[in-house]
């Protein structure tokens, strides 16, 4: 008897030996004006070399070149973002992931999440009569504890009808055959079942069903691999492991056995389509929601990796396929996530939702046989510190791309026409491509509201405090919330306040008499060499708001491990705690340096400076979870502070300053 392996294959295969080419796929219904069927088959981690119509020679992806060869292939697919969780709020909403307010990968513990007030694809489409289904990851929700249904962005809440195989425990780094964890409520459809194999299964009953169903639908199907830990099938990693040049860069066998088995699924649903005769009535698109993991795949000859804002990161394979459109074409013309829900409401002749404004543009024209339209700028905005790249913003026009730094504000342009790789910065001898582009990214920005103004005088003008401690301690109270009770030896004195570890590690936080109001603020304070003093092990400066020993939430930023980050103490309680670890190249010096909070809506933004230079943003942290900070009678509550930990020597602070806008 054939294993379930053989009989999965064996249908893929028939999909194939069908699909000679797009007349394969004839069958339009009856009554032509009915709604087309919509797919999106979302790859997780997929560097775009790693399938055969973009030039791998290694692995075997049949059906999805088929796909390619009978529809469009994009040589400039973008993802909005160079992770998971902002690229599938940007297909959901085709909006910006800076505007939807998601720019990284949600965690496991995570306050971010979808927002209800954003209207999404699947949401507008049901309401136009689709059945509308996702069939594995989702990634947009916001925590992992209660019913399913009741957390916050969950997918129903957004527009599914139906919801199969989509995590309900944090995913981490992949759970490939059952059990999984993520899915502790799944049973197991076959013996040793592979996660893919049953999302393939899934795919292909959902079509079954929403035929029978008579209403048009809209399937999206959001693998969790190739996703890093890599695991498949060991008869195929076998397979691949046995081929000329196995293990080579681009030539990992067991990624090849992964994608093998999502390629075996768009040949089942193809097939399954075909059958149904609704394949002359289905719209498709593939794709990846970023650059592959520079772990294990190559985006040679790409620069950057899955986390930056270079090629490798953000351009992504990317194939569409219309039956009312010519096979074979290769499209230049930047094709973005963003433009995602346009293009498929457009093709399904369904209004957009209205009030909403949708950052995408429309390629419905182009799907089916016509044109593609003119480009408007594509933007990304990635501010975090991700190994191995910092904070970064970028903006492609026509042929340039220019990359913006946003801690230091330096600017790489590259012609992405004659060097498509990256490798010659051209932002100063092209000066004048330089200035348009930055002026088009820095407009983005402001437009988004992502990133509040520098804590410069200038931006905030209005000086509300200012203390050198030479009068000593007068107008702050120090609190010692270590739960160990070392509150250490605070002095002022000499034009500087001191925390001194007594032996063991010292926490003191200092509380200033003045009242947050609901002005957006910046809260600066600046750290001095103390040459009389022995230097701590570790040093770690805080500035943020404070109402209690236990309730207070702050930026710090830790000069001896070089890394920053922010606390959230509720009752007593650590409530939330992240830590960033700093580009290794980013050194911002204990002594002399500055720490800024700077306070805009229920947001906390941190920014660091050496002693004679400029600003430089490290991150921000919406903390509306834990307290509602644009509420003013909430934020009045709290007082301006900072604070300190030192280990083993003494940490100096010569000025605490707040201004506001």
């Amino acid at each position: 008897m054939p294993d379930r392996r053989t009989v999965l294959r064996g249908l893929a295969a028939a999909g194939l030996s069908g699909a000679a080419g797009p007349a394969a796929y004839a069958g339009v219904p009856a009554d032509g004006a009915a709604k087309p069927n919509i797919i999106v088959v979302l790859i997780d981690d997929l560097a775009r070399r790693e399938l055969g119509c973009y030039g791998n020679t290694f692995n075997e992806t049949p059906h999805m070149d088929r796909l390619a060869a009978d529809g469009i292939r994009f040589e400039a697919g973008y993802s909005a973002a160079p992770v998971c969780s902002p690229t599938r709020a940007s297909i959901m909403t085709g909006q910006y992931p800076a505007r939807v307010g998601i720019t990284e990968f949600l965690g496991a513990a995570g306050d971010d999440f979808l927002p209800a007030g954003h209207r999404t694809l699947p949401e507008t489409l049901r309401d136009a009569g689709y059945r509308t289904g996702l069939i594995g990851k989702w990634h947009l929700s916001e925590t992992y504890t209660g019913p399913v249904r009741e957390r916050p962005g969950n997918p129903w809440s957004h527009g599914f009808t139906d919801v199969i195989a989509s995590e309900q425990k944090y995913i981490a780094d992949g759970d490939y055959f059952h059990p999984y964890f993520m899915l502790p409520d799944l049973p197991a459809r076959e013996e040793d079942e592979y996660l893919t194999d049953r999302l393939n299964l899934e795919a292909v009953d959902f079509v079954t069903r929403a035929e029978d169903d008579a209403r048009p639908f809209f399937l999206y199907l959001s693998h969790y691999a190739t996703h890093t830990k890599l695991a498949a099938p060991q008869p195929l990693v076998d397979k691949y492991a046995s081929k000329p040049g196995a293990g080579e860069p681009g030539r990992n066998p067991v990624l090849a056995a992964m994608l093998e088995v999502i390629d075996d699924g768009v040949g089942m649903i193809r097939d399954t389509l075909r059958r149904l005769g609704i394949a002359g009535n289905t719209v498709i698109l593939l794709l990846s929601d970023n650059g592959g993991d520079g772990g294990v795949a190559t985006s040679s000859p790409l620069r950057g990796s899955k986390a930056t804002l270079y090629e490798g990161g953000v351009r992504v394979p990317m194939i569409a396929y219309h039956p009312a459109g010519s096979g074979g074409r290769v499209v230049d013309t930047p094709f973005s996530t963003v433009d995602f829900m346009p293009t498929l409401l457009d093709t399904a002749d369904v209004p957009r939702p209205p009030g909403q404004h949708l950052d995408g543009v429309s390629f419905a024209g182009l799907l089916s046989g016509g044109t593609a339209p003119r480009r408007t700028d594509l933007f990304w905005v990635y501010p975090h510190w991700h190994n191995p790249g910092a904070p970064t913003a970028a903006v492609r026009r026509g042929r340039y791309k220019l990359l913006r730094y946003l801690h230091d504000g330096r600017s790489e342009l590259y012609d992405l026409l004659a060097d498509p790789g990256e490798a010659e910065n051209l932002a100063d001898r092209r000066p004048g491509e330089t200035r348009q582009l930055r002026a088009a990214l820095d407009a983005h920005l402001r437009d988004v509201d992502l990133l509040p103004p520098r804590p410069t005088p200038d931006n905030f003008p209005g000086l509300v405090l200012e203390r050198d401690f030479s009068s000593g301690l007068s107008g702050f109270t120090v609190l010692a919330p270590d739960p160990e009770g070392r509150p250490g030896t605070v002095r002022a004195a000499g034009g500087a306040l001191t925390v001194t570890a007594d032996g063991a590690a010292a926490f003191a936080l200092l509380r200033s008499d003045v009242v947050a109001d609901e002005s957006p603020a910046a809260i600066v304070v600046s750290r001095r060499s103390d040459a009389g003093a022995a230097a701590p092990t570790q040093d770690t400066l805080f500035a943020g708001l404070v109402k209690d020993a236990g309730d207070y939430l702050v930026v710090w930023y830790n000069h001896r491990r070089k890394r920053t980050g922010w606390d959230v103490r509720v009752g007593g309680e650590l409530t939330a705690r992240r830590i960033v670890q700093l580009d290794g190249r980013i050194d911002y010096p204990g002594p002399d340096a500055r720490l800024a909070c700077v306070l805009h809506r229920d947001e906390l933004t941190a920014y660091a400076v050496a002693a004679g230079g400029a600003w430089h943003y490290l991150f921000t942290a919406d903390v509306g979870r834990y307290a509602r900070l644009d509420d003013p009678e909430v934020r009045g509550q709290y007082r301006y502070g900072f604070g300190a930990r030192v280990d083993g020597g003494t940490l100096a602070v010569e000025r605490f300053a707040v201004r506001r806008r």
